[in-house]
């Protein structure tokens, strides 16, 4: 499984988030814009080598590792003694898409999915043998805290399994003294926050929630675009809500949902020699089954009132294949079948991101948008006179990724603002003392609007999947993976923006 993910991290070229991610990575700090700080330590490799995608995922691709190994110690001490049973369950957490593409991609979710394996494995040994472990349930807390903030979801998972499972220990000092761990290995974050405004924790809430989080300018940083979420009103809305939250959990099992689907009627059966329980450990049932179910009917709930993602409540795929593989014994074949299919097919969608050999659809091309292309227009931009400034933060950290000398910035107020706009990751623009000329890269013909500036003709730069970047009057293939504009700038002879066409 590791040589596997080892092999297609080295080969997906590097994807904007990521770059994003990885620019974190070159100032650490307690917090940033969109999260706390755990998938910037996962991509300090980016330190070793500037520039490489493989060295940069070298701490989500230990972080992954780590995860398989205490899940399957979870599996084995939570019943699943039977090689048959634990080789299955943890088939069924390697090649379901998340375990496939959280291998590779180093996200937020890396360490929370690393944090929250720490979490119930720590859990599982103290309702089994081991009251003090709570302690360690607790610096894992903290920790997955630290990574992504849908951690303190654990938080209700805990308290029911003691409850079910050894209520007595809340009359000793142990699950107390977790917590307040917990909270102690948080706190920097939270130290980090309040000195931001609370900037991440209302970014986060107001992304998850859709609700109005305020104006998110950074402390002593230039006004942003405000963020409007969208949300659903009638019931219609949210019914349909609901479906695709519903659709999207089953699609992130891939080609396994069929024979999920098919052992649907086992769950339902009960016969004299039939198991009881899909787990054997009795102290093991109530976390395992809460920490499966609770993320699922939280998200459900909450896409009633909201968008939600797909992978928000992909926490569940961590304790559901210790529950899945006993029930799943009858069709280990069809699985095992199953598992190869979601393997191959992501693979070649690896190899198709790296080589743009297979001849799929422009729908379905997202991967080579996500990662093409971005190489070689960093190095034009390394090669212009001035500054040079994106209108995206996604443009921008994949400029400074490829060319981590360039000292690229996202210009304020154009889209979505991030934390290129607080200034520690890269140098705050400053558009009322700005006076030199520069450059701004869209993807849009019409020049931003800059009080002060007026643009010149703006260069045209056309990517393609088989004649890769070139600077052309028109598109010299049909259908052009990117169209850039650079936008050149200088300061206007009266003082104020010329008007464009």
């Amino acid at each position: 499984m590791t040589a596997w993910r080892l092999g297609a991290a080295a080969l997906l070229p590097v994807t904007q988030d990521e770059a994003y991610y990885f620019d974190w990575a070159r100032t650490l700090a307690w917090g940033y814009f969109d999260h706390p700080p755990g998938v910037a330590v996962l991509g300090i490799g980016t330190w070793l080598v500037p520039g490489s995608a493989l060295a940069a995922r070298l701490g989500g691709l230990a972080a992954g590792t780590l995860s398989l190994i205490v899940l399957a110690r979870l599996y084995v001490n939570s019943g699943l003694l039977r090689r048959d049973d634990l080789t299955l369950a943890l088939v069924l957490l390697f090649a379901s898409l998340p375990g496939l593409a959280g291998g590779i991609l180093t996200t937020p979710d890396a360490p929370l999915v690393l944090a929250w394996a720490l979490a119930l494995h720590e859990a599982e040994r103290a309702l089994a043998c081991d009251r003090r472990r709570w302690l360690t349930v607790g610096l894992a807390v903290g920790l997955g805290l630290l990574g992504k903030y849908t951690m303190l979801l654990i938080g209700p998972i805990l308290l029911w399994a003691i409850l079910r499972t050894d209520p007595r220990a809340l009359r000793t000092p142990w699950p107390y003294l977790g917590a307040l761990l917990a909270v102690l290995v948080f706190s920097p974050n939270l130290w980090w926050n309040a000195g931001h405004d609370w900037l991440a924790l209302r970014f986060q809430f107001g992304h998850g929630f859709a609700l109005d989080a305020g104006a998110l300018t950074p402390a002593n940083g230039t006004a942003a675009t405000a963020i409007t979420h969208s949300a659903p009103v009638t019931l219609a809305e949210r019914a349909a809500n609901l479906g695709a939250f519903a659709a999207g959990q089953l699609a992130l099992w891939g080609l396994i949902a069929l024979p999920l689907l098919a052992a649907i009627p086992r769950f339902f059966r009960r016969s004299a020699t039939a198991d009881p329980s899909p787990v054997t450990a009795t102290h093991a049932r109530p976390l395992l089954l809460t920490a499966a179910w609770f993320p699922l009917g939280f998200f459900a709930l909450v896409s009633l009132g909201s968008e939600v993602e797909a992978n928000w409540p992909a926490m569940y795929l961590l304790a559901a294949p210790a529950l899945l593989a006993r029930p799943l014994r009858g069709l280990r074949r069809w699985v095992l079948g199953a598992a190869a299919a979601n393997l191959l097919l992501v693979t070649l969608y690896v190899y198709h991101a790296a080589t743009a050999a297979l001849p799929l659809p422009d729908s379905q091309n997202r991967i080579l948008r996500e990662t093409h292309g971005f190489d070689a227009l960093a190095a034009v931009a390394a090669g212009l006179p001035g500054p040079v400034y994106a209108d995206r933060y996604q443009l921008t950290a994949m400029l400074r990724f490829y060319q981590p000398e360039l000292a690229a910035s996202q210009w304020p107020g154009l889209t979505r603002p991030s934390e290129y706009l607080v200034g520690q990751i890269a140098p705050r623009v400053e558009p009322n003392v700005q006076r030199e000329p520069f450059w701004i890269i869209t993807q849009r013909p019409q020049p931003p609007t800059v009080v002060g500036f007026t643009s010149d003709t703006p260069r045209t730069f056309f990517d393609c999947t088989d004649q890769g970047l070139s600077e052309t009057a028109a598109p010299p293939c049909a259908r052009p993976l990117h169209t850039w504009f650079l936008h050149h700038y200088r300061l206007a002879e009266n003082g104020f923006s010329a008007p464009t066409d």
